[in-house]
């Protein structure tokens, strides 16, 4: 115990830089090699219809995409890989790179955020309450979650919506102030074909509120639910 409080205090601020690029053996965004044949097993073998072909070419919806590596294993030509960079979110297609200076350029004020749990299996929730620890410490951008929806710019939902929940979902909406934002957090939230269509499950959550940003992923690193927040950031500058 010693030795680790000795090794705490040594060291310097172990914070870690916001960036869309993961560990090498992470699964990110998918490319497709000139290889492809159109063999369509990329579609056939993906749980959650993520895949299509268009033009003999695999085309992804990353709001659906589990990131599981199935597609992966099934092309046998090898044309489509994983990357070890993160699928942005859907409104930051066109970035390619967040650096802490243009993190706090965007955070001209506080984003204050309320989460919700919609139905979800509490993955995107663990990795969402490793923002506050020191590693990624959302704070020093200007971040925090709050109890309340009267206090929140923007609600934050994981999870696909279940039946149970739907009123909770739009009560809470409706009980935030102009102007608000909607984050659809993971694939659950973002198109709701994960748990597939059941009586207990009305879907994506944009079948209950107006989605203003959705962050892919199964569920998404806290890096890119970062960068997520400081589109929501930007998003929020502008309603004002």
């Amino acid at each position: 115990m010693l030795k680790l409080l000795q090794g705490i205090l040594a060291n310097k601020i172990t914070t870690e830089d916001v960036t869309t690029s993961g560990a090498p053996r992470m699964r990110g965004q998918l490319t497709c090699g000139t290889d492809c044949n159109g063999c369509a097993k990329c579609a056939a073998v993906c749980p959650t219809g993520a895949v299509a072909l268009c033009d003999g070419k695999p085309v992804l919806d990353y709001k659906r995409c589990l990131f599981c590596g199935k597609c992966v294993e099934a092309c046998a030509a090898g044309a489509l890989l994983h990357t070890d960079i993160d699928t942005l979110p859907e409104i930051l297609t066109d970035v390619q790179m967040i650096i802490e200076r243009e993190i706090r350029a965007k955070l001209g004020r506080s984003l204050h955020v309320r989460h919700l749990d919609a139905g979800s299996c509490n993955a995107c929730d663990f990795e969402m309450g490793a923002l506050s620890n020191p590693l990624y410490d959302l704070h020093r951008f200007g971040i925090a979650f709050v109890a309340s929806p009267r206090h929140a710019d923007m609600i934050m939902v994981t999870g696909v919506v279940t039946r149970n929940l739907a009123q909770a979902v739009q009560m809470t909406y409706e009980a935030m102030e102009e102007p608000k934002l909607v984050m659809a957090c993971g694939a659950c939230a973002a198109s709701g074909g994960t748990y597939g269509s059941t009586y207990a499950i009305v879907g994506a959550l944009d079948k209950v509120l107006p989605v203003d940003i959705a962050v892919p992923g199964c569920p998404p690193r806290p890096s890119a639910m970062l960068i997520a927040l400081t589109a929501a950031a930007d998003l929020l500058k502008k309603r004002l």
